[in-house]
């Protein structure tokens, strides 16, 4: 039996009623904006690095239209350059972009996601991050800090130093007072150096005034502008970071928040700036080299011996293991990046080295 004509046109306003909330929540949704503080380990207008969050936060801005926008808080203006994954941690900042290997004091198995001696160079390493299981180990690692991870841009191949004499010898580098942090810091000390740690700000004053003996920065790009090569002319090729790759950090209950549709834009927008940040610094590295040795022909590119390459080679891999024998999920990520890097450099040896070897 048809309901009468009053019970319909309530039924009806109803269900008019009903869609129109929704349809009004749904738009609400929609035009809802997300402001969210980004800290950065880089001080203000930091090139290349500093460029790199700008991007991210203007490409998150116009995909969404307007939905996310994004703060950047430089070093200078939150003082804690090395504090940035406790923050995000806390809920201090919703995002971060620094490096992965500054937490290897907080938690050590951080170190393996930036670079390691003699392992993957950027382009294995993002095919590691994304098709070899690279991202799954490192969302075990950062999850229980609340914490996720993605690949946030990378500065290419890092040279291997600048030093006031030729290396030679594994007898020059005993007691060789170098600037050089991580992993590689401890490769270092087990051929015989003495490696430390100092501000960026204080690298040139503890070069010239004999503090240290040699230290590594990044590449020309970096290094150009703080004028190393005017006191330390011998220039050493890679070996300790082959790929240094940044990261963006983000709160995961901040992340959680976020419609799909949001997440979705932030992580595109994570990973073009990556991109971005990869090409930029292939094309200031060889502007600035280009540069470099116009300007400083005296600038002495070298090689370290073999005697020493096998030295920290060794030392490498005796590290490895020691860590691996300490810690299941470090086993677990040393073994990936050891299998993966098997696979890939078979390849690129044919590829691109046998490419660049035929020129």
């Amino acid at each position: 039996m048809l309901p009468n004509g009053k019970h319909l046109r309530s039924t009806l306003t109803g269900a008019l009623t009903l869609s129109l909330a929704l349809l009004s929540a749904s738009t609400l949704a929609a035009d809802k904006v997300y402001r969210l503080k980004l800290a950065e380990t880089w001080g203000p207008n930091t090139p290349i690095l500093g460029d790199a969050t700008k991007n991210m936060a203007q490409l998150a801005e116009e995909m969404s239209n307007g939905r996310l926008k994004i703060r950047v808080d430089s070093a200078n203006k939150h003082k804690a350059p090395l504090g940035i994954f406790d923050m995000v941690k806390s809920g201090q900042y919703d995002l971060g972009h620094s490096s992965s290997y500054y937490w290897k004091g907080k938690v050590p198995n951080t170190l393996y996601f930036s670079s390691m001696p003699f392992g993957m160079m950027a382009t294995e390493q993002y095919a590691w991050f994304y098709r070899g299981g690279g991202m799954e180990l490192m969302e075990k690692v950062y999850g229980p800090h609340n914490l996720l991870s993605f690949p946030g841009g990378n500065s290419d191949i890092q040279m291997g130093g600048w030093f006031k004499k030729e290396i030679n010898s594994l007898d020059d580098l005993k007691g060789l007072k170098i600037r050089i942090p991580g992993f590689a810091g401890e490769v270092m000390a087990r051929v015989g150096a003495k490696p430390t740690n100092i501000a960026p700000g204080e690298l040139y004053t503890s070069l010239e005034r004999g503090t240290i003996d040699a230290l590594e920065w990044v590449g020309p790009a970096f290094d150009l502008r703080m004028g190393f090569q005017k006191i330390a002319p011998y220039y050493y090729t890679a070996w300790h970071e082959p790929g240094s790759e940044t990261q963006f950090l983000v709160n995961k209950k901040t992340w959680e928040k976020l419609p799909s549709d949001l997440q979705s834009i932030l992580e595109t927008a994570f990973r073009v700036t990556a991109f971005d940040m990869y090409t930029q610094s292939i094309d200031a590295n060889a502007n600035s080299w280009k540069t470099m040795s116009s300007d400083y022909p005296d600038i002495k590119v070298r090689d370290f011996p073999p005697e020493v390459l096998d030295a920290m080679k060794a030392a490498t891999s005796q590290l490895l293991k020691e860590e691996a024998d300490k810690d299941p999920l470090a086993k677990e990520i040393i073994a990936s990046q050891k299998q993966y890097l098997s696979k890939v450099r078979a390849w690129t040896d044919i590829s691109s080295k046998a490419y660049l070897d035929a020129n």
